[in-house]
């Protein structure tokens, strides 16, 4: 083929190839002048004749194909092939002008689709990194940009939208959509949600009992068996005893047992016995009339049975009465009545009794110090709550579950806690269990600023160095069961002359484990 029928055919080639790229195509000559370019639409670009292509210069020089970024357009892609005396070139670069007319587009419809969502609104490219953030106010959202999204690369990668729960609040959810093979945008209602959430913790405030048992954080063997029977108790009658340690819950569980109960629209009421001085315990519980003693209130009150009658009452800390007050509150039990102080009115009573300790109160009656007979009426149904260094499998998810909270209390996205910072949590012993984990996430709250992911560097010096200290304990117990048997066995070789398998028969250990031994001790065959 000649030289005018090579150019020829690659001329009558260049509609074709500019509509199959979804771009420019054109040949040049051997010093990268262009000769024609066309473009998808089989036009010819008659601005660009004679105008040089460093590209398809470098092909020619080469003599072999070369690929990059289009010279034209940004991020567009471009490839050269030199025949004989040309160089055949092709881009995508009006696909690419496509694709940006579209993402800005997009970006520029953000603001509407945040708001219209209630939540954030973002585009991101096709790593999942986010180029534009609009908040649902409609503001740019600065301190984001750059940052990688877990779901959105997920959703580039796989080329399907991922539709699922937002990672930062509790009941939000979010949607990320790839668009094209380089962008894609997502939006979220978590802003909404957070609206609503706190509008149901205002009016929960003005509820008797908040907490029901999807509050309940866990899925260790002693916390199913303790929301088991959790529910067992709200479908009876019965009264029910709470064991824990300080901060384990035990109001948590109380107040999901009576929004499992038929009482749940009825009244929930809490007294801490050890809160409230001895001088006060009687009118707390039972109430007063006007006048039954100096500083009675006008008109009188209501004691805490009375508050709950119809209801539930919660004990908490039954172990703080004294015994007279036992003997009282028996009686209230028993009778299923109350008096006010300064009156003979009884007032007859329909109510629940769950009760709470942090003491062994066997333990207590054995000794005197707690009525048997009330033991016994309040301890029908017990349930036992551990404390958070014998389930540490759950901590987890209680971190996870406490920031996501945090988040809708502080106004901050934060998205987790990296893997060595909760190490740091899970080794902890948590003396003050899920409430000191609560306040120790709130603390961290307080001082991440505007970071998305928790670290060791936020976290409470005490978590850090208990976790060293351990450390060093671990270490010390071993070097001295190390040398503890280390002195066994040279005073077992002296006593039998260094003769290895009386010593092993001694030791009740074979000749090879002392050999074993000897070596990893550092022991001198003498």
């Amino acid at each position: 083929m000649n030289r005018q029928n090579t150019l020829q055919l690659l001329l009558d080639s260049l509609p074709i190839i500019a509509k199959i790229s979804g771009g420019y195509a054109a040949v040049t000559d051997k010093e990268g002048r262009r000769i024609k370019t066309i473009d998808s639409a089989g036009e010819e670009v008659t601005e660009l004749v004679n105008v040089f292509y460093d590209s398809a210069a470098k092909a020619a020089k080469k003599g072999t194909a070369v690929s990059g970024c289009s010279e034209i357009e940004k991020g567009a892609q471009a490839w050269c092939i030199p025949i004989d005396d040309y160089v055949l070139c092709s881009s995508n670069i009006e696909r690419i002008r496509s694709n940006n007319r579209l993402k800005e587009a997009l970006i520029q419809s953000l603001p509407f689709i945040s708001r219209a969502a209630g939540g954030e609104a973002v585009v991101f490219d096709k790593e999942g990194v986010r180029v534009a953030t609009v908040s649902s106010h409609g503001k740019i959202k600065e301190g984001y940009l750059g940052t990688v999204s877990k779901d959105a690369r997920e959703a580039m990668v796989s080329g399907k939208p991922k539709i699922g729960d937002s990672n930062y609040i509790n009941g939000a959810k979010a949607v990320r959509i790839p668009i094209t093979k380089e962008f894609g945008f997502g939006f979220n209602n978590e802003d909404t949600t957070i609206k609503n959430q706190r509008l149901i913790n205002e009016v929960k405030k003005h509820q008797n009992a908040k907490y029901s048992l999807s509050d309940i954080i866990g899925k260790s063997a002693p916390i199913e068996k303790a929301k088991k029977i959790t529910k067992i108790a709200g479908e009876s009658i019965s009264s029910v005893l709470i064991y824990g340690e300080t901060g384990t819950g035990k109001e948590l569980f109380a107040q999901s047992i009576h929004n499992l109960s038929e009482r749940k629209t009825k009244p929930f009421v809490a007294i801490n016995c050890a809160a409230i001085p001895p001088n006060l315990m009687e009118s707390n519980f039972f109430g007063y009339e006007e006048g039954a003693f100096t500083g009675a209130k006008k008109g009188g009150a209501a004691g805490v049975f009375e508050q709950a009658n119809g209801g539930t009452i919660f004990l908490d800390e039954i172990s703080e009465m004294d015994l007279d007050l036992q003997s009282k509150i028996l009686r209230v039990l028993q009778e299923r009545e109350v008096k006010r102080i300064g009156s003979n009115k009884v007032i007859s009573l329909d109510i629940r009794v769950v009760s709470a300790t942090n003491k062994g109160l066997e333990q207590m009656v054995q000794k005197g110090d707690f009525r048997e007979d009330l033991y016994y009426r309040l301890n029908v149904v017990d349930i036992f709550l551990p404390p958070l260094r014998h389930i540490k499998e759950d901590i987890p998810d209680i971190v996870r579950n406490t920031i996501k909270k945090m988040n809708i209390d502080f106004g901050k996205f934060v998205e987790d806690i990296d893997e060595e910072a909760l190490h740091f949590m899970v080794e902890y012993n948590w003396p003050g269990n899920v409430r000191e984990l609560t306040n120790c996430v709130e603390r961290v709250f307080n001082v991440i600023g505007n970071n998305n992911i928790i670290t060791k560097e936020h976290l409470p010096s005490k978590l850090i160095d208990s976790s060293n200290q351990n450390k060093v304990e671990h270490e010390d117990l071993k070097s001295m069961l190390a040398g503890y048997e280390k002195k066994i066995i040279e005073n077992a070789l002296k006593q039998h002359n260094g003769v290895k398998s009386k010593v092993a028969e001694s030791l009740k250990i074979s000749t090879t484990t002392l050999w074993r031994r000897m070596r990893d001790l550092d022991i001198k065959d003498s």
